[in-house]
């Protein structure tokens, strides 16, 4: 019997399911191959006891429709840095992955799916240069990993940051007030951009183009006249103004490496008032919205292509590829090359062309 783990790193995301069902429901058509999965990533594999469940049809039965994972998923830490708790009670970090290589050794697992974003692929790039038979499937609501057309769970997250838009209009066109919409988006702006083209949004802000207050109130004045009139703003959280930085925090979570962003509409809203803007301003922040519930059809149908990809890879041996939209393909790339690019808007987008063609102010 050959084994094959899979594992979901990173935060969870719609269609999670959908990639873990689509590579046990590909691996049962061969003969003599098990499906494990690792509780919480690479966790499972690394905790004593180990957590490691069988994935067996049965087990993923209907769960293409659910959102999260059903292995769990962690964005602290991870074998190139396992948290460590000193004897004076702060924490470091040990690298276990020669450790964890041993223990799937030991578990007789044939080859490693690992399921995630950018830094989960970087661990994958970092087990694979170990000798280590992996295949990356790439996940982030984000849609800001390189070398795929578009990641699962991204068109989801635009489905419900639109229908966000699609509320606060009516709302605001009775108060006439003006809603600045928060959207997840920490370096790349996409959800935020087709939202405000998907839901008619006469603002968008992205982390790609530092705003300018003054434009945004240029905008809103011409929007507005005399009280009467609304406006919808939306903001990607990685957004910032010219000259300026990201709205952050840093956590004490253990084994959290990324600054906590949120808060850019709160401070929108602020230098909105410093500049004189008299209308009613509120703000909305959809935060974890954005990675919950049911993934729509789109998503369950690439998950599950990127699902059998995976599998049908690690039949052919074809180790250190991660599994990409091409239009209209689904292929196999090099992890390493992967990670070596981000996918963030650019000034020729034509999405971004778009937007400006139908009037959306940029914030420059």
């Amino acid at each position: 019997m050959k084994r094959v783990l899979v594992a979901t790193g990173g935060g969870d995301c719609p269609g999670l399911n959908a990639v873990l069902r689509g590579i046990v429901k590909r691996a049962s058509q061969e003969r003599d191959w098990e499906i494990l999965g690792s509780y919480e990533a690479f966790n499972g594999v690394l905790r004593e006891p180990m957590e490691l469940i069988v994935l067996d049809e049965k087990k993923v039965s209907g769960i293409h429709v659910k959102g999260g994972t059903i292995i769990g998923t962690t964005n602290k830490g991870g074998p190139f840095a396992w948290p460590v708790k000193n004897k004076d009670g702060s924490w470091t970090t040990v690298d276990r992955s020669d450790e964890l290589l041993r223990r799937l050794q030991y578990q007789n697992i044939e080859a490693v799916i690992n399921i995630g974003g950018d830094g989960s692929q970087r661990i994958s790039q970092g087990l694979f240069e170990k000798g280590l038979n992996i295949i990356g499937v790439p996940k982030t609501i984000d849609n800001d990993l390189g070398g795929t057309d578009f990641t699962f769970g991204f068109q989801t997250a635009v489905e419900i940051a639109t229908d966000a838009v699609d509320k606060l209009v009516t709302t605001a066109e009775s108060h006439n007030r003006i809603f600045i919409l928060e959207v997840m988006g920490r370096d790349a702006g996409w959800i935020a951009l087709h939202a405000a083209v998907a839901g008619g949004a006469e603002i968008c802000l992205i982390p790609e183009i530092p705003y300018d207050i003054n434009s945004i109130v240029e905008r809103l004045h011409a929007r507005i006249h005399r009280g009467r009139g609304f406006a919808i703003i939306v903001i990607a959280e990685g957004a910032k103004p010219k000259g300026g930085d990201v709205v952050a925090e840093e956590l004490d979570e253990v084994g959290y490496q990324h600054k906590h962003l949120g808060g850019a509409a709160s401070r929108l809203k602020k230098e909105l008032k410093d500049a004189g803007v008299e209308e009613d301003v509120r703000v909305t922040i959809l935060g974890h919205l954005q990675r919950g519930g049911t993934p729509n059809a789109y998503d369950r149908i690439l998950a599950t292509q990127f699902g059998v990809k995976a599998f049908e890879l690690v039949l052919e041996q074809d180790y250190g590829k991660m599994v990409a939209y091409k239009h209209p393909n689904i292929v196999g790339l090099p992890i390493k090359e992967v990670i070596a690019t981000y996918n963030t808007i650019t000034l020729d987008d034509q999405l971004l062309k778009t937007a400006r063609g139908i009037g959306i102010n940029l914030g420059d």
